[in-house]
C-alpha cells in the first residue's frame, strides 16, 4: 500500500465505539496495566507494527506514562530501508508519538552474521530496543509478532530439530536486560485481523520486499508450505500449530520448576564464572531434566547456546552422571562451543568459560 499522510488519532475511551481489534487488545492488554508506565513499540513500517502503535494510541487515554515508538534501520536495502524510516517518522509524527531511529553501521550485520544474517539482524535490532528503553526509561518493550509468525516459528522449529521448549514458540512476556519487559500484545492475534484493521481506520503502511525472497527459510515457509499443508493436509494447520505451541508451553512450565527446585540443590557457584553441579543431587533424575538443568545454567551465565546441539547437551549429561567416571567413552574434560571449559570428577561437574572467550 502506498504511504499517504495520517489524520491525527482522536483516542475513544468507549469500548462500544473501538474497532474489533483494539476492543480485543483492551482486553488481553488492559491499558490500565500499562497507562502510568513508558511504553517503548518496535515500528517497522509493515502492517503489524502499524496496527499495534494505532491500537495503543487509540487506547492511552489516561496516566503519567508515556507512548513512545522505535525504528531500527538495518541498511540491507538501500533506498528502501531509507523510504521505511522516513515512513515511520512521518507515520509518528502524524499520531504524535515520539520516535528513536537507531541505525546499523555500514557493513555492520554482514561483519556480524557468523550464525546468519537473519540472526545478527535480530540481535541488532533487540540491543537497540534494550539500550533505547534503558535510556528513555521504558518499563514494557513491545513488539508485533502474531499468531500467524508464531505459527511460522513452531514449524521452523519442528524441521530444524527443537525440543519441548522451542516447540513452545515465542514467549508472551520475558525480560529484556536488567530493567524492561518484553510483551508481544498480538501473539494471539491472527494477520488477518490486523489487515481488515488497517483497512477500516485506512492506515497506509510499508511492505518488506525481503518478505518474498524465497532464500530465506521463513518466506518459504510462509509462502509455500504452510499453504500446501492448509490446501492439501489440513484447513486449520495454523490452529494445530497454535495449540501444540500451547500445550508445548504448559508442560515448559512444570519442567521449569522441577529444574529451579533441582538448581538449588545441586549447583553452585564458584569463583569467576566458574559453575559446579554436583553429581550426588542429580542421581534419579531423568535424563531430559539433566540436559534442561545445563541449559538453563547455560542461560544464566549467559553462555552462547546457538552452536549448542542434542549431541552437546547429551554428552553434558552423560559427564554429570553418577557413573560416568567409569566410562571409557566419556570424556572427562571437554572444551565446547563459546569456550565453555567442562570437567568431570568423582563429585562433580564444573564447567567454566575460558578467559579468550569472556568477550565474545
Amino acid at each position: 500500500m502506498a504511504y499517504t499522510p495520517n489524520a491525527p488519532v482522536t483516542p475513544n475511551p468507549v469500548m462500544s465505539a473501538l474497532y474489533p481489534l483494539e476492543a480485543k487488545l483492551a482486553q488481553t492488554w488492559p491499558p490500565a496495566a500499562w497507562h502510568d508506565v513508558s511504553v517503548l513499540v518496535a515500528v517497522s513500517g509493515g502492517p503489524d507494527s502499524v496496527a499495534l502503535l494505532r491500537v495503543l494510541r487509540t487506547l492511552k487515554t489516561e496516566g503519567d506514562g508515556r507512548l513512545l515508538a522505535a525504528h531500527f534501520n538495518h541498511r540491507l536495502r538501500d533506498e528502501e530501508s531509507d523510504a521505511d524510516e522516513a515512513f515511520v517518522s512521518d507515520f509518528c509524527g502524524g499520531i504524535d508519538v515520539p520516535c528513536e531511529v537507531g541505525r546499523a553501521a555500514p557493513g555492520q550485520l554482514a561483519a556480524a552474521a557468523q550464525d546468519g544474517l537473519e540472526a545478527a539482524a535480530r540481535q541488532a535490532r533487540y540491543q537497540f530496543l534494550q539500550e533505547t528503553a534503558a535510556r528513555l526509561g521504558a518499563r514494557y518493550v513491545l513488539t508485533a509478532h502474531t499468531a500467524d509468525d508464531q505459527a511460522e516459528t513452531i514449524l521452523h522449529r519442528i524441521l530444524r530439530g527443537t525440543g519441548i521448549a522451542g516447540l513452545a514458540g515465542m514467549q508472551r512476556v520475558r525480560p529484556l536486560g536488567p530493567a524492561a519487559t518484553l510483551v508481544r500484545p498480538l501473539l494471539e492475534v491472527r494477520r488477518g485481523e490486523v489487515l481488515a484493521y488497517l483497512n477500516q481506520i485506512g492506515q497506509a503502511f510499508r511492505s518488506d520486499s525481503t518478505n518474498e525472497d524465497r532464500r530465506f527459510t521463513r518466506n518459504r515457509l510462509r509462502t509455500e508450505l504452510l499453504p500446501e499443508l492448509a490446501a492439501h493436509y489440513s484447513p486449520s494447520v495454523v490452529d494445530a500449530l497454535l495449540r501444540l505451541g500451547r500445550l508445548a508451553g504448559e508442560v515448559q512450565s512444570v519442567v521449569d520448576r522441577i529444574v529451579q527446585d533441582l538448581a538449588a540443590r545441586a549447583v553452585t557457584q564458584g569463583p569467576g564464572n566458574e559453575v559446579r553441579v554436583w553429581i550426588g543431587g542429580l542421581e534419579g533424575q531423568p535424563r531430559y531434566i539433566v540436559r534442561e538443568l545445563l541449559i538453563a545454567i547455560w542461560r544464566r551465565q549467559d553462555w552462547p547456546l546457538q552452536s549448542m546441539g542434542f549431541d552437546e547437551w547429551d554428552l553434558l549429561a552423560d559427564m554429570a552422571a553418577p557413573d560416568s567416571g567409569g566410562s571409557q567413552r566419556v570424556p572427562r574434560k571437554r572444551m565446547f562451543p563459546g569456550g565453555i571449559l567442562a570437567e568431570a570428577s568423582r563429585d562433580a561437574l564444573g564447567l567454566e568459560r575460558t578467559s579468550g572467550h569472556k568477550g565474545e
